[in-house]
């Protein structure tokens, strides 16, 4: 009915799948990905041989598994990218339910890794973080409450969206992990902007968040410790965000040269959290930026994509991936730079970190398979034709 109204643009029939995803999916994007994916090998040649060295594995091991779990990532997020906008709401809201359930078993069946916060599943062989995963499929269902809301009749969706939001944070502060629910609450208030809430609610918002920040520097050692820290006048040059910023000041304009760092011999988390402190230093200021311009890329693109897109459930998912995408990032890079507190947060495809990367994968993926081309006439079309009646 929808067509017959405004129009469509026409399909080209019996069309194969693989020439279709190629002409639809947003190439620029995607090619920013993989850039962003190789920049990580890239530093991982650099960041990982002292931690590999430490624990007794060959120089590369931790190279070559980054390149294993980047390669399932790349593939999840191609086929991911070739689903329907349907296909992908159904297969993620079934995920998000099975991370729900193992985030909730997390304090009864994980494990610490001796880092204090209690946020993985030890198998063995490899660990499995379940808020990686829960991060995606949590704005594709949450996306979807709030589209369903918007219909005649429609469920209390924003509702029961920001009541499984809080349960969420309140899950994940108890880890503690104050940097994955700070992204869960800020991806969810991103979409109901997006939804249309009213600013004064957001700003209500944002004034719980600061009283249960409060409350929570108050309660918890871990949180006290690390707000402290950042607020300190002077940074202690023993801790890892002393490496890190004296890391990034010697780096300078062009780095020190390739392999000529020091800091991924002094921090523990190079490979990880501080790897865009490596990357300064050997390569300095102009890598960083390159990588900085390849996430905005990916953000700025999959938004303007958005921009046009009809289908309120797609623009509110594709909305939630993307800023949640970029402000992952921002938080990363932030901490190493002593922006914002220390958050124990990977940087996207370029950190090493198999659950980080396969679920970076697959969120991405989700967010190619909404800013696809489709069939239908542009949201401006609609409000032009609305004016010239």
């Amino acid at each position: 009915m929808t067509e017959m109204v405004y129009g469509a643009v026409p399909v080209r029939d019996g069309e194969p799948i693989l020439p279709k995803w190629w002409r639809t999916v947003d190439r620029w994007a995607m090619s920013c990905i993989l850039m962003l994916f190789l920049v990580g090998m890239l530093l991982g040649l650099a960041a990982s041989p002292p931690l590999a060295a430490k624990n007794g594995f060959e120089p590369f091991h931790y190279v070559q598994r980054q390149a294993f779990f980047g390669a399932l990532a790349m593939i999840a997020m191609v086929l991911t990218s070739m689903m329907s906008p349907v296909l992908v709401r159904r297969l993620a809201v079934l995920g998000f339910i099975c991370a729900f359930v193992a985030l909730a078993l997390l304090p009864f069946l994980g494990t610490d890794f001796g880092k204090g916060a209690v946020r993985w599943y030890s198998l063995g062989f490899a660990s499995i973080q379940p808020s990686e995963f829960l991060k995606p499929g949590f704005v594709v269902a949450a996306a979807w409450m709030m589209a369903a809301s918007q219909e005649i009749n429609g469920p209390p969706g924003r509702l029961w969206s920001f009541a499984l939001c809080i349960a969420i944070v309140l899950m994940l502060a108890m880890q503690p992990d104050f940097g994955q629910a700070c992204l869960v609450l800020f991806g969810w208030g991103v979409m109901y902007f997006v939804a249309g809430a009213p600013i004064t609610l957001l700003v209500g918002m944002a004034g719980l968040v600061v009283v249960a920040g409060t409350v929570a520097y108050s309660n918890s050692e871990h949180f006290a410790r690390r707000i402290d820290g950042f607020l300190s006048p002077d940074v202690d040059p023993t801790t890892q965000l002393g490496y890190a910023t004296n890391a990034i000041r010697e780096g300078g304009l062009f780095g020190v040269g390739v392999g000529e760092g020091q800091v991924k011999w002094s921090l523990p988390d190079a490979h990880t959290d501080f790897i865009i402190a490596v990357a300064a230093e050997e390569y300095g200021l102009i890598l960083v930026l390159c990588i900085i311009l390849l996430y905005s890329g990916v953000v700025v693109r999959s938004l303007l994509r958005l921009v046009r897109e009809r289908d309120p459930f797609i623009r509110l998912a594709g909305t939630g991936l993307a800023c949640m995408f970029g402000v992952q990032a921002m938080i990363n890079m932030g901490v190493a730079v002593r922006l914002l507190p220390a958050k124990g947060m990977t940087l996207p495809f370029v950190s090493y970190g198999g659950s980080s990367v396969i679920a970076s994968g697959i969120a991405v993926g989700m967010l190619l398979a909404f800013t696809r081309t489709r069939p239908q006439g542009e949201i401006s079309d609609i409000l032009g034709r609305g004016r010239a009646r």
